[in-house]
């Protein structure tokens, strides 16, 4: 068993990551400031430290003894990055950066990363493929483009294996409410338990891929482990499958209405995960129909249009 260190581990990619490595008899470590976790997800079991990344020097206790880290932590507001972009940047980035000095200083041998497709931005062709030239449309998605440079020059020159994992929409259990996170799934559910229609932004067709949140962890937790990786790899995590925001509003029932369409973001997004599968040997199990039907049971919404 290994010790591993989840910053971020109060948000709703990290709590799940932490209790997976918990049920595998892992000793698990949380850094989170809960700027956007929330207290009631870290488990029994793990330690805490509270303790803000920005703080080279606060944080490095953490990551002493601590074999593989698993950085989700990041402020994931596009909105917010665009009218804060020196307080997104800190956190982003100089956080990220802190993050990898000081598992670097540590001895850790491994730090998977958690990027974002938002880095590709609007491309001429899908599916999207990581050879691709980025085109990150607003400051988040550049602040998670820029620390995957950093990863790849921290293998480079310090030899600290690392791995980034540019995530596709991710949904389930305890999803987030705000953040770069949001899904129109959550601001659906929001809508309808508040009994007003649903608002889709444009006329509805634009596409996103949906990964479920027990995918993800599940590439969180191959990629620390895969022998193919470790030189600052860069691979989609996404299911490779494209909804439109008009089935997924059918799938919620009721009203909807229809606003004007969001800026400084990609009309469609569509993983290509071939790399993925060659590398950490990983492809998504949960279909994006049955996923969300299985969050509308659990919410109490009957309608379903699947």
């Amino acid at each position: 068993m290994s010790t591993y260190l989840v910053t971020g581990g109060a948000g709703f990619i990290g709590h799940h990551i932490v209790r997976r490595l918990l049920d595998d008899g892992h000793t698990v470590r949380i850094l989170d400031n809960f700027s956007t976790g929330k207290r009631e997800r870290v488990p029994t079991g793990a330690e805490l430290f509270e303790l803000d990344m920005t703080d080279v020097d606060a944080i490095r206790p953490a990551f002493v003894g601590v074999d593989g880290v698993f950085h989700t932590a990041a402020l994931p507001r596009v909105p917010f990055s665009i009218d804060h972009p020196i307080e997104s940047t800190q956190a982003n980035i100089m956080g990220t950066l802190n993050v990898l000095v000081a598992a670097r200083d540590a001895g850790v041998k491994r730090l998977v990363y958690s990027a974002s497709s938002s880095a590709y931005g609007s491309q001429p062709t899908l599916p999207l493929t990581p050879d691709m030239r980025p085109n990150p449309m607003n400051p988040y998605a550049l602040q998670k483009y820029v620390g995957e440079h950093f990863c790849q020059k921290f293998a480079e020159l310090y030899g600290i294996e690392t791995v980034s994992l540019r995530y596709f929409n991710v949904y389930g259990p305890n999803m987030a409410d705000e953040g770069a996170y949001v899904t129109v799934i959550s601001v659906f559910k929001r809508q309808t338990e508040a009994g007003e229609p649903l608002t889709i932004a444009g006329d509805g067709e634009q596409t996103r891929d949906f990964t479920h949140v027990f995918d993800v962890v599940n590439a969180n937790i191959k990629a620390m482990t895969s022998p193919k990786v470790g030189k600052g790899e860069i691979v989609n995590v996404g299911a490779g499958e494209a909804h439109t925001m008009n089935k997924i509003a059918q799938a919620f029932g009721g009203p909807t209405v229809f606003v004007e369409g969001r800026k400084n973001e990609a009309r469609h997004t569509l993983a290509d995960i071939a790399l993925t599968k060659e590398l950490i040997d990983w492809e998504p199990q949960i279909k994006f129909n049955d996923g969300l039907a299985e969050l509308l049971k659990a919410w109490g919404i009957e309608k379903s249009g699947q």
